[in-house]
């Protein structure tokens, strides 16, 4: 008989990986003003990150085209050299990205991010005083924008002084919109431009919703970033070398060879997109099969012709997933994990997950933008165990409950959640009252309402912030509302989260009008001033006053309450 292997911790297993001598070493490092963690062998750079993963080994697949590593890196380079010696383009200039999940968005970011610019990768579904808003607070000099949004900036580049690159048009072009595939075409240096980066510079700015007004821009480094990274490749070491008994682990391979692939169902604006799938590629040389957008019958015909390995969505999408596993006979069983995060997942989706997929373990973790994705993670047997918990958190990060003094709180008292570590980002740009908000002595308020177990599983139980979490996008409620003020018959609004079987939470809003408005009408008004994702799906309308508490402030949970109850929940 086979000995039984030696059971090991995961503590156990994060201390002898990560030890002195070890590909995870972690030493301590002053990072943004505060000791933290961080990895001794990490590349310093995104720049050193791209150099070292240079491969013929299929890297990105989008519809009918196939892209090696080096066909990328090599696009990369003719891109980086047009934008310094056409563009002017230095260290710390910003350099926009909007547009779909084509090669050219990654190529982009490769080449913004090499010749230490900071690539600001703005959400695509923003509308055009959205654009302007990101466009003109980020200082942008150059926009990559696909056909759609170069639509949405034509009234507004000329008064911003923005030059404009186009991907992929299907319109002709004003005559000073060049074609981005022109524009780099005349540069055949294929080898980057020679610019000193440090690990501590700004690498990127992504807007991430607030409870209220504007969006604001989350500024990372080159090390926040590659910290998440190397903190998701430890915890796969960390499984493997429990699975194991203690055996050595291996150094990270190329597992190209064992069929590992990811689907890109999820936006590149969004780290679930950018870091979690994109990026943690480079070192795995894990092939990327990118979608033009989700679409869950498109996502299982991709899994069963490319035998795809790893699905990392939210719950919203990998849901839809698991009704085609059960309703259609697509040969899912190439799935080997089914990752979640931007919003809790039912429990019994956990459970769904691991019986409808032939070969797929559940996970899921709890991160924001402004933790570059990581935060917490669980995944296979112990995630069953603890559907409802987030997973216990990486170790470059330190987390907290506190109470509303910033007292810390023992296990199982619920708290606002407070995160530190090497991956939290070093602020909001151009926002120093958004910064004073959230940041104390290097803790980052979260907003979330948590409790650690005395295990140190994290569990979210409800949210501080006034934001609706609606398919893992966050939608701050004061921006809607502000929109809503904007028609000339609304008077009040308010705007608050209904339950969605789906997508975890639709927008609902109470209203207080001059007079009657028709919902569509009212919804066609917002599309000039909102995203669409963000507009209202219930719109309820009084024309009386909104109801409000002793403090002056209208009674959202009362109106929230009301709204639900209408609707049977």
């Amino acid at each position: 008989m086979e000995e039984n292997k030696t059971t090991i911790t995961r503590q156990e297993a994060i201390a002898v990986l990560t030890a002195p001598g070890q590909p995870y070493e972690l030493v301590k490092k002053d990072v943004h003003g505060y000791p933290c963690r961080v990895f001794r062998n990490a590349p310093e750079t995104l720049k050193d990150l791209f150099d070292s993963t240079r491969s013929d080994v299929e890297f990105f697949v989008y519809d009918d085209e196939r892209y090696t590593f080096e066909d990328m890196y090599r696009r990369a380079c003719q891109v980086a050299n047009m934008l310094v010696l056409d563009y002017g383009i230095t260290r710390g200039d910003r350099v926009a990205i909007s547009l779909r999940n084509y090669p050219e968005w990654v190529i982009a970011f490769h080449a913004i991010t090499s010749i230490g610019a900071i690539a600001v990768c703005m959400n695509a579904l923003w509308q055009s005083e959205e654009m302007e808003y990101g466009l003109a607070h980020a200082g942008i000099r150059v926009l990559f924008a696909d056909q759609e949004r170069v639509d949405r900036v034509r009234q507004v580049y000329h008064k911003l002084g923005l030059k404009v690159l186009a991907i992929r048009p299907n319109k002709p072009l004003p005559a000073d919109i060049p074609l981005l595939q022109d524009a780099m075409s005349v540069h055949d240096d294929l080898s980057m431009p020679e610019v000193e980066i440090n690990a501590d510079d700004d690498a990127t700015i992504l807007y991430t919703s607030g409870s209220t007004g504007h969006p604001k821009g989350a500024v990372s480094s080159h090390r926040n970033i590659i910290s998440a990274l190397f903190s998701w490749e430890l915890d796969l070491q960390v499984g493997g070398y429990i699975l194991r008994g203690g055996e050595p682990a291996p150094a990270i391979p190329p597992d190209q060879t064992h069929g590992s692939v990811s689907l890109l169902g999820v936006p590149l604006f969004h780290v679930a997109g950018s870091h979690a799938v994109l990026l943690s590629s480079y070192r795995l040389q894990r092939r990327v099969v990118s979608m033009y957008k989700w679409d869950v019958d498109i996502a299982a015909e991709l899994i069963e012709k490319e035998k795809i390995s790893h699905f990392t969505a939210p719950a919203a999408m990998t849901g839809d997933l698991v009704e085609t596993a059960i309703k259609t006979n697509r040969d899912l069983s190439s799935l080997q994990a089914v990752g979640g995060g931007g919003a809790p997942r039912a429990p019994e989706q956990v459970q769904r997950i691991a019986t409808s997929f032939e070969n797929a373990n559940p996970g899921t973790g709890w991160g924001m933008t402004e933790t570059n994705a990581i935060g917490t993670g669980i995944g296979g047997p112990d995630y069953l165990l603890h559907p409802s918990s987030s997973g216990r958190p990486s170790v470059v990060l330190d987390f907290a409950i506190v109470d509303s003094d910033g007292n810390h709180l023992p296990a199982n008292e619920r708290g606002e959640l407070v995160v530190r570590g090497t991956s939290i980002v070093r602020g909001y740009w151009n926002r120093p009252e958004a910064n004073a908000e959230t940041f104390t002595d290097g803790w980052m308020h979260t907003g979330d309402v948590a409790y650690l177990d005395e295990e140190g599983y994290l569990y979210i139980v409800d949210r501080i912030k006034d934001l609706v979490i609606r398919g893992g996008e966050n939608i701050g409620c004061g921006e809607v509302e502000a929109a809503l003020l904007a028609h000339e018959d609304v008077l009040e609004a308010s705007v608050y989260g209904i339950p969605d079987e789906r997508l975890g939470e639709e927008i609902g809003t109470t209203i207080y009008c001059r007079q009657a408005i028709d919902g569509d009408e009212l919804r066609g008004f917002l599309l000039n001033h909102l995203a669409r994702f963000k507009i209202p799906r219930y719109i309820n309308t009084t024309p009386s006053p909104l109801p409000r508490i002793a403090s002056g402030k209208i009674a959202k949970r009362k109106l929230r309450d009301q709204a639900q109850a209408k609707l049977g929940y």
